[in-house]
């Protein structure tokens, strides 16, 4: 468990790893912890919550917060929001239950392209208090790591004079490390459109055969799963922001102005997911539009084979109809006792294979469509 005390003062940010037992001055408190570790310190933390912000959270919240299957969703209450995001990543963060706040030793086995087998959708979960913010991530989860050594860093000197400014809210840190997570889609999707690319260059290769239907079916499954969670998240985050607008206003200047950041920074987050939404839709029709170009191919392909196979039949019907007329067994059949009926007969049979290529390559039933 992580424990950080976030003061815009001249304080700046102070991490333990025990609960605290007041709030600071200024500034809010942020409690970082995984999933397993809240359920082995539930009534540790429900204490913290109770001293510091006069309530607990409610049995639903709770299961909701333990809940590894749950999808992104929004809820409040008079006393706090929660908001849990599934985030979309790389990585593996399922808990040995024996072993609290460590990892899986074995990987549950997955099938699709490595890409997809590596995505880790688990939920990470937000309470949000008026100065308390409680956060339930994976174990082992990379953006928790990854944002609390940002918010280290920007109490550094070079960081404030790069004007480098803390989360004024816990609000305000949620929206961040929601964006945060949004965006570290971006790598994600470098690699999927990367995968995509390679399938497409085999489908639509004619000089290779595509043998790898299962691992793509399951891949455009995998698409639209995540078309459905960021779907979930894009609701989730239309809600938070329904339910910023019916926020009393500020008493102050900077409290209104606090306000309209938050309203800003919850704006930019649904659009990020929206960004996010359309971009595998894109991918999944692109996989759905390479395999119907592939099978239409195939089709066409198909029907320029048994185009020239007609043809030579074509071709080869009039020379099997005279061959069957002299092969008949009868005894007086015309030339076939001249000793010139033989070459008659070939030169005939030259002459109409010459007309009906002639015909035939007119009309172009034996040109490559290519060309």
């Amino acid at each position: 468990m992580r424990v950080f005390n976030i003061s815009t003062s001249s304080q700046g940010i102070t991490e333990t790893d025990a609960l605290p037992t007041r709030l600071p001055a200024q500034g809010f408190i942020w409690i970082a912890c995984a999933r397993r570790e809240f359920e082995v310190l539930q009534g540790q933390i429900q204490a913290c919550l109770q001293t510091l912000c006069g309530t607990q959270l409610v049995d639903l919240h709770v299961s909701d917060l333990l809940n590894n299957q749950l999808p992104s969703h929004y809820d409040y209450t008079s006393q706090y929001d929660i908001l849990v995001f599934r985030r979309l990543a790389t990585g593996q963060t399922e808990t040995d239950l024996a072993q609290p706040d460590q990892p899986l030793h074995q990987r549950r086995k997955r099938s699709g392209p490595p890409i997809l087998q590596r995505i880790d959708t688990s939920p990470v979960g937000f309470a949000v208090f008026d100065r308390v913010l409680l956060t339930v991530h994976p174990t082992d989860c990379a953006v928790r790591e990854a944002y609390a050594q940002k918010l280290l860093n920007a109490t550094s000197s070079e960081s404030r004079d790069a004007g480098v400014r803390l989360p004024a809210s816990p609000a305000d840190l949620m929206l961040r490390i929601v964006n945060y997570i949004v965006d570290g889609y971006l790598a994600l999707r470098r690699e999927l459109t990367r995968q995509l690319d390679h399938w497409q260059n085999k489908l639509l290769n004619p000089h290779t055969r595509f043998n790898n239907w299962g691992t793509l079916m399951e891949a455009r499954l995998a698409m639209h799963q995540l078309d459905e969670i960021c779907e979930d998240q894009r609701a989730a985050t239309q809600d938070w922001i329904d339910s910023v607008e019916t926020w009393p206003e500020g008493s102050t200047p900077a409290a209104q102005r606090e306000r309209e950041l938050l309203k800003v920074r919850s704006r930019d987050v649904l659009e990020h997911i929206e960004r996010v939404v359309h971009h595998v839709r894109r991918m999944e029709q692109s996989a759905e539009t390479a395999v119907q170009m592939h099978f239409n191919a195939q089709s066409h392909r198909t029907n320029d084979i048994m185009r020239t196979l007609t043809a030579l039949t074509a071709i080869f019907l009039p020379l099997n109809l005279i061959t069957g007329f002299f092969g008949m067994n009868f005894e007086f059949l015309p030339i076939i006792h001249s000793s010139t009926g033989f070459w008659w007969t070939f030169a005939v049979m030259v002459v109409i294979v010459a007309v009906v290529v002639a015909v035939f390559w007119r009309k172009r039933y034996l040109a490559r469509t290519s060309h």
